[in-house]
């Protein structure tokens, strides 16, 4: 949660195999944002999952203060929940995802052997 971008910015991360998320010429996929999304297929799912165009402007992950969490990280993951995707799961409007972020983030935390903290959901 330092950098918005990679520092190493030489490896362009383009997946070529990837037919469902082609790259786009002179677009580079390293690694952006307070998660520091890689790759063409991971901008072009993150993109289609919450609507930007990933693919032809992947820059968006680091420049839109909208998805930002910097600022929320210390009031928990349901911040940063409401923060990135609040709008759409968030307020009861589809627990059923809610619930499974909480999940897989605290299955990460138990993997890494740390407390997931409190305030978990939005």
């Amino acid at each position: 949660l330092c950098y918005v971008e990679e520092i190493d910015k030489s490896n362009a991360y383009c997946d070529t195999s990837n037919t469902q998320y082609p790259c786009v010429p002179g677009k580079f996929y390293y690694g952006r944002g307070p998660i520091q999304l890689t790759g063409n297929g991971n901008y072009g799912a993150a993109g289609q999952a919450i609507g930007f165009d990933g693919l032809n402007s992947p820059e968006t992950v680091a420049n839109d203060p909208m998805t930002n969490v910097h600022s929320v990280v210390n009031q928990g993951f349901g911040a940063t929940i409401q923060r990135i995707n609040g709008a759409l799961e968030c307020g009861g409007k589809q627990p059923d995802k809610v619930q499974a972020r909480i999940g897989y983030y605290t299955d990460y935390c138990n993997k890494f052997g740390v407390s997931p903290g409190e305030n978990l959901s939005c």
